[in-house]
């Protein structure tokens, strides 16, 4: 981009935008403010958002100690409690790199991690030393290792064979109070994730404080969060900075509850968190927001969520979805997109007050299944097969391309991805979708899972969000597989509740997506499962149904 320089300007524009400042204003502003974590026995550990400071300051001294210095990166291996929030501001605020370990990736995977950003010491959680006893091993590089012990517990008694180990409470017990912060430039690496992705070793995105600090302020405003609010983390802290919302509800003072670690088949206790700390605003993916609507069916006393915001991302939400939590708790899916070179937000889905005024109750709910529109900040467009922009009609697909602060502009050390940034600055995403005339985005696919048949697309994103509005249906994916006639043909996985196995065919699925979907798109097979693999980020991992299914249409 080539950059023009006007008038000079009087402001103080070398004072950073760092995320320290974050935390130090907040705790200003808001210190009495609680915090509360979720212990793996259920119970729960509260303090202040002062008593955290102190935590943090007395974190980053602890780490200059075992020589952690500026630059270093810090892996976390950790679940959503207090000692990983403490992290995120203690961490990059002595002027580390936090490296946010995906602990649903294989060893290896997080070996590949550990080794290719350099990272050199660990915090671990003590229930997950069985990951960190495979990885560290492979990494010999790793200097030292900080178990976050169970509460009470030395660390003389836990059980582990890695060497140079330390408490993380007595690092924390021995440091000094009050830490010195460096001021951090603005453009220095704050945190790095790594993507999952499909193909290819995991790739580097390192956020800088700056990317960090306006995609607070952006989350902020455009969510409605206050001191008010009270935020619960459910999406896991390792995953694209846990969505952003613990920045974010810092930076405006919201009272914050940490899920601790969960499952879902403990989804009784996430609902009964939500219900118990009166928590107004969250964020998950459907792979989370499908069960707990489901759990919550089944009770006798339907939780009143009444004013509560879920923000929905990873995949689009089906409308039965949306609806079940609003008829049933009355609280409102909102849904939003973004990915991890995105820190994450892009766009998110606020009915604007016109459209409200124009469209009837259907129309309403089918655009709130839109990814939304592009929030302030960003440039976001729509392309064909030449980067040319595609009409603004709701119907015509393209490649989405996306610029902004928050927006990587390269990954880290890896050669040969330079193709999936233009060279003004634009990421590719590999997302295919519409805008329409009103500049809401519509993902219908991603470029590799777009089904071509006969020379025309089929949206698998559409199909399954259909088949999924069928009443018996849990959950649902539609890949493409190869056909020696059609180049490709959708098939259907299809995940039916209890009750009703035996019950539904593949017929009736397929009569329901006749009112929606031309004779021609409907899938050759529907075959019934009892449930649909998915990534380590929730996604439905349609890579592995199609090297599953790859010679089901081959005869």
């Amino acid at each position: 981009m080539d950059l023009i320089k006007g008038f000079p300007a009087t402001s103080q524009d070398q004072y950073p935008l760092n995320v320290t400042n974050i935390i130090k204003h907040s705790v200003r502003n808001y210190g009495p403010q609680e915090i509360a974590s979720r212990r793996l026995d259920g119970s729960m550990f509260r303090y202040t958002y002062a008593d955290s400071y102190e935590r943090m300051q007395r974190l980053a001294n602890g780490l200059k100690k075992l020589g952690v210095n500026v630059g270093d990166r810090v892996g976390v291996l950790a679940w959503n409690t207090y000692e990983n929030y403490e992290i995120y501001f203690g961490v990059p605020g002595m002027g580390a790199v936090m490296l946010l370990l995906n602990l649903r990736l294989t060893p290896q995977d997080l070996a590949y991690v550990v080794e290719h950003s350099g990272c050199e010491y660990l915090i671990v959680d003590e229930t997950l030393l069985p990951i960190a006893h495979a990885v560290v091993p492979l990494c010999p590089q790793i200097k030292a290792v900080v178990v976050i012990t169970m509460p009470g517990k030395k660390m003389a008694d836990v059980k582990t064979t890695l060497e140079n180990t330390y408490s993380y409470e007595e690092i924390l017990a021995a440091a000094d109070p009050v830490c010195e912060w460096p001021l951090m430039e603005e453009t220095s690496a704050y945190a790095a994730c790594y993507t999952t992705g499909t193909t290819g070793k995991p790739k580097g995105v390192y956020y800088s404080h700056r990317d960090v600090y306006l995609h607070s302020l952006c989350i902020g405003m455009n969510t409605g969060m206050s001191v008010r609010d009270t935020c619960c983390q459910i999406v896991p802290m390792f995953h694209a900075l846990g969505w952003g919302l613990a920045q974010a509800a810092t930076l405006v003072g919201s009272r914050i509850v940490l899920s601790g670690m969960y499952t879902l088949d403990t989804l009784d206790t996430l609902s009964k968190l939500i219900v118990d700390e009166k928590v107004t605003i969250s964020a998950g993916a459907p792979a989370i927001f499908m069960p707990l609507l489901e759990y919550i069916r089944g009770l006798d006393e339907k939780p009143d969520l009444t004013g509560v915001r879920l923000l929905s991302g990873a995949t689009e939400p089906p409308v039965a979805m949306m609806k079940g939590f609003w008829d049933l708790t009355g609280a409102e899916i909102i849904h939003a997109y973004g990915a991890t070179e995105t820190t994450p937000l892009v766009t998110i889905n606020r009915l604007m007050p016109w459209l409200e005024k124009e469209l009837n109750e259907d129309q309403r709910w089918e655009l709130k299944k839109k990814q939304g529109f592009a929030v302030g900040g960003l440039d976001v467009k729509v392309v064909d097969a030449i980067h040319k922009d595609v009409a603004h009609d709701g119907k015509t697909p393209g490649e989405i391309l996306i610029r902004g602060p928050w927006i990587t502009g390269k990954y880290h050390n890896a050669p040969g991805s330079e193709a999936q940034f233009t060279a003004d600055g634009f990421w590719c995403s590999g997302d295919v979708g519409t805008m329409d005339q009103n500049g809401y985005l519509k993902i219908t696919d991603r470029v590799k899972d777009v089904i071509k048949s006969g020379g025309e697309w089929i949206s698998s994103v559409d199909m399954e969000n259909e088949i999924i509005s069928f009443p018996d249906v849990l959950d649902a994916a539609v890949v493409g597989v190869a056909h020696p006639k059609w180049q490709e043909r959708p098939l259907a996985l299809v995940v039916l509740r209890a009750d009703a196995k035996g019950k539904v065919s593949a017929d009736d699925i397929r009569d329901h997506l006749a009112k929606t979907f031309a004779k021609w798109q409907l899938p050759e097979d529907v075959l019934f499962v009892d449930e649909i693999p998915k990534t380590s980020v929730g996604k439905t991992d349609k890579k592995v149904i199609r090297a599953d299914h790859h010679d089901r249409y081959s005869s």
